[in-house]
């Protein structure tokens, strides 16, 4: 293997173990030799992971190619370190070749440090030592003169120059912990360095769980134990709406909701005020936490309405808290504050919601507190847990790199951070609305009473960060508050409903029989309203506005044969809009509606025998009825799903934020179902 294949083969090996390292977190290298493209002579290169890579998928892509020489040769002209900053810029000057990933901050700790290859890692048990008040004499005890003491100090030029003398001072020691950090090893070759690095990792691991205290975090609180699995995740799912408004004050959040057994313990232990408000430690951590979490003071039995006043008053005590976080350490050239919203809020018996701009965001936010939690278990189970002060939180926070890792990202699409749930979504205009909405950014909850095209549909736009697959009968006022109670407890709430879910049948009206009649309107007219029902409940409880839309059809307004029961049950639909938006409207909730007609590609309903039916009525073969549909209309073409789910994006992409209470036709041009 060449040595950037050897590097990503390690990162990746050591990535792919949470034991090691948290997602996203910390950086590899090695260091070799490549031809220069000018000279053709050989060159020493260091190939470290870029800014904001993962190491358990890095690629090579992922990787930023470096002259070692010149690397090196930025010792002599480093500034100090009041002056650090310049010196991530002056790293672009040192870059072999074109393309490749951006250097991190970390990138000097890896050219300064002589051994070949070097891992920086953030293992939950090396942090733990790391974040403990005796922190340099644990480790002494832990791993003798094998690995060192580095005291803390933000990441950069400097830090790398204390570790490279550190190793130049200590020939026998295999690595560092860094002081509220985490730990650096280093070797000759790719496999010394890795096997050293999982020595730090698994001895401090043993280490802790033979000196530790059992309940490191103080006994269980009466009362505030777990509640049984079927009334946690109840509870949850009602609270979890009102707790992601809240935390989308300042900028709408997804959410991602956890109760490992982790969190639950945590939540129940008397340590847990004290410890949640000194906050986390690694950079890695509270960059996706903030310094520290929102917690509830009360127990899971509290009535509900109660909980839900008590965690308005706590997340309004935060957001002054955080204000006055920001003002205490603010500079005159600090970045403006970015949100005073918690991004983890803990509550005891049910567990944590954390917060994001979109699901894996927010779903990495809840394991990084995760980790916070074991860190602060595996220091308070041999020592006290004693975090980086607050002030050199803030200057990590709020350090101008970082602001500037924030201005490169791209723009967000139009639906992002939003929640959507489409019922009939397992095939044709449904599935078409899915995977639409989901390109646009949104998180879907894709409904349909056939769980196996529910779940493919899912997984197609792009599995459970993006998209998760409910069974769901529109008619059953039960599955409906199931399928809503699966969009809180996968993204935190509810913003966007399609009520797409039906089926047709066509038979004159003495051929339509009571159960035909009554079926048509369970479906349409009341799934329609049930589902529009549980979703305004979760939309007012989020306090965000919201769109709810309807398919309904052309049918709704037009009158053609043999077509009672769907007619009418269409005809219920599309006054359901009007009716919803006028009432809806104080909640800052549109309701708005689409009216197809001959989407016979791909069509479920179509496909079920409504496309034979309807063929027979217009004496035409079926496999001609999109053509024959198309050439009655007024621009002589065939609709298909994907116009239709362009419709509801229209209505809902931010465009016409202000329209509500309207239809929009989407059947290439009926001049019979015009709207009057």
């Amino acid at each position: 293997m060449s040595v950037p294949e050897e590097l990503i083969a390690r990162s990746n090996a050591l990535g792919s173990d949470p034991r090691n390292t948290n997602y996203a977190g910390g950086n590899t290298s090695a260091k070799g030799s490549g031809p220069d493209p000018v000279t053709g002579q050989d060159v020493e290169l260091l190939w470290v992971k870029g800014s904001g890579g993962d190491l358990g998928t890095l690629t090579e892509s992922g990787l930023a190619v470096l002259r070692l020489d010149r690397v090196r040769a930025l010792v002599d002209v480093y500034p100090g370190e009041g002056r650090e900053d310049e010196m991530v810029a002056a790293l672009d000057h040192c870059l072999h070749g074109r393309g490749g990933a951006a250097p991190s901050i970390d990138t000097a700790m890896h050219g300064l440090v002589g051994a070949a290859h070097v891992d920086h890692l953030h293992p939950d048990s090396g942090i733990a030592l790391a974040t403990a008040a005796d922190g340099p004499e644990l480790t002494r005890e832990c791993f003798g003169d094998r690995v060192a003491w580095v005291d803390w100090r933000r990441p950069g030029f400097q830090l790398g120059l204390d570790i490279a003398e550190v190793e130049r001072a200590n020939p026998d020691a295999i690595g560092v912990v860094l002081g509220g950090h985490g730990i650096t090893a280093w070797g000759k070759s790719s496999q010394e360095c890795a096997a050293r690095s999982l020595e730090i990792i698994r001895t401090a691991e043993e280490f802790l769980a033979r000196k530790g205290s059992r309940e490191p975090f103080g006994a269980l609180v009466p009362g505030f134990q777990a509640l049984p699995e079927d009334e946690r995740h109840a509870r949850a799912a009602a609270l979890a709406p009102v707790v992601r408004g809240l935390a989308s004050t300042d900028a709408r959040q997804v959410g991602h909701y956890t109760d490992c057994h982790a969190v639950l313990d945590f939540c129940a232990r008397e340590k847990l005020a004290d410890l949640a408000a000194l906050g986390t430690s690694c950079p890695d951590h509270f960059l996706r936490t903030k310094i520290r979490p929102m917690v509830l003071d009360l127990p899971p039995s509290a009535p509900l309405d109660e909980t839900i006043a008590r965690l308005r008053e706590l997340h309004a005590a935060y957001r002054e808290d955080y204000r006055a976080y920001y003002e205490r350490h603010a500079l005159p050239d600090s970045p403006p504050m970015r949100g005073a919203d918690p991004a983890i809020v803990l509550v005891p018996g049910v567990g944590m919601f954390s917060f994001g701009k979109d699901k894996q965001t927010a779903r990495v936010a809840g394991e990084f507190y995760v980790n916070a939690v074991n860190v602060m278990r595996g220091a308070e189970s041999v020592s006290r847990y004693a975090p980086i002060p607050e002030s050199e939180k803030f200057r990590i926070e709020y350090w101008e790199l970082e602001e500037a890792k924030l201005r490169r990202l791209p723009k967000p699409k139009p639906l992002a951070g939003r929640v959507a749930l489409v019922t009939g979504a397992g095939s044709g205009i449904g599935k078409a609305v899915a995977e639409r909405l989901a390109a646009e950014g949104a998180c879907v909850v894709v409904a349909d009473l056939d769980g196996a095209s529910a779940k493919a549909v899912a997984e197609g736009v792009g599995g459970p960060d993006r998209a998760v697959p409910v069974v769901a009968d529109v008619t059953d006022a039960g599955q409906v508050d199931a399928a809503v109670a699966a969009a809180a407890l996968a993204f935190g709430g509810l913003d966007l409903v399609v009520n797409n879910a039906g089926l047709s049948i066509s038979k004159s009206l003495l051929e339509t029989t009571e159960q035909d009649w009554d079926l048509q309107h369970r479906v349409m007219a009341r799934g329609s309203f049930l589902v529009a029902k549980a979703a305004a409940r979760t939309m007012i409880d989020q306090g965000a506005g919201g769109d709810i839309v309807y398919i309904a059809s052309k049918n709704s307004v037009f009158a053609g044969p043999n077509n009672v029961a769907y007619g009418a049950a269409k005809a219920d639909q599309a006054h359901q809009v009007r009716l919803l938006a006028a009432e809806l409207g104080g909640h800052g909730i549109r309701v708005n509606g689409v009216n197809p007609d001959g989407v016979v590609r791909g069509s479920g309903i179509f496909a079920g025998g409504w496309g034979a039916q309807r063929a027979a009525v217009y004496g035409v073969p079926e496999e001609e009825l999109g053509a024959f549909y198309a050439q009655r209309t007024l621009l002589k073409r065939e609709v298909l799903p994907e116009h239709v789910a362009a419709a509801v994006f229209a209505l809902t992409g931010g465009e016409l934020s202000l329209t509500t209470g309207l239809h929009v036709p989407v059947d290439a041009g009926v001049a019979a179902a015009f709207l009057r």
